[in-house]
């Protein structure tokens, strides 16, 4: 196939958020020993493909930032394969990675990436928010519309903010790029709408560490002739994606 732009969306380890079940929004949970050992799996299957990133995107976010800095530890203590060398820009000044030490794939942190704002929910169990806010969480509980959480973020702000992001990497990347992305699983249900081109968001019960990988024609996408539905330019590669954790 014709050199593609690939675009590979992450989720984050397991942190100790979730293992509590908790709502962690934009909290600063940091990776439970299960999510560090699920990032290593990962970590190794990528490395088995030969899946090495020409740049990487993640969310500030405490259990994003050690789920890419465990990433990066495998990869940047394996050699590059000959076949993906020129895929890593050598003019690219090194940036510095979370622990201080220099790395030689870009790494940008975007703020878009984060979860949801979830404003007086952020890090309660639902059983705590039930105790310290009964009649919203029965109200909650009761219907299917979306009811507007005090101090969270609209689910205009959160499609907006995906879009922002997808439009952003079409618009500073070119075929031949290969990137990871990793998120989390609320925003990441926006970020998939957007980049499918949907007017609504679907519900994807994305597991830790689950992989989305697309590979798009960056070159034809502008275009409005019929390429637009030929599939050899838009291809979905992987969808929720969990093999690795077998291993």
């Amino acid at each position: 196939m014709h050199r593609v732009l690939k675009l590979l969306f992450i989720r984050h380890a397991q942190s100790t958020g979730n293992q509590e079940k908790r709502m962690q929004g934009h909290g600063n949970f940091g990776l439970s020993e299960t999510g560090r050992e699920q990032s290593g799996k990962l970590a190794r299957s990528l490395l088995a493909e030969g899946w090495f990133p020409s740049h990487i995107y993640s969310s500030p976010l405490v259990r994003a930032t050690q789920t890419t800095q465990i990433l990066l530890d495998h990869f940047l203590a394996a050699p590059l394969p000959a076949a993906v060398s020129d895929l890593i820009d050598a003019a690219t000044p090194p940036v510095d990675m979370p622990d201080g030490e220099p790395g030689t794939i870009p790494v940008h942190y975007a703020d878009e990436l984060k979860e949801f704002q979830n404003g007086i929910f952020q890090g309660l169990t639902w059983a705590e928010a039930m105790q310290q806010y009964p009649d919203l969480c029965h109200a909650l509980e009761a219907s299917p519309d979306w009811i507007p959480i005090p101090g969270a973020e609209t689910l205009e702000d959160a499609r907006r903010r995906a879009n922002q992001f997808i439009q952003h990497l079409l618009s500073h990347h070119a075929n031949g790029d290969r990137i990871w992305i990793i998120t989390h699983s609320w925003i990441l249900q926006h970020l998939v709408a957007e980049l499918l081109g949907c007017d609504r968001s679907w519900r994807l019960r994305a597991q830790n560490t689950a992989l989305f990988e697309f590979w798009i024609d960056q070159s034809r996408w502008q275009r409005r002739d019929h390429n637009r539905f030929n599939t050899d330019l838009w291809q979905v590669r992987r969808f929720n994606d969990c093999h690795h954790l077998q291993a």
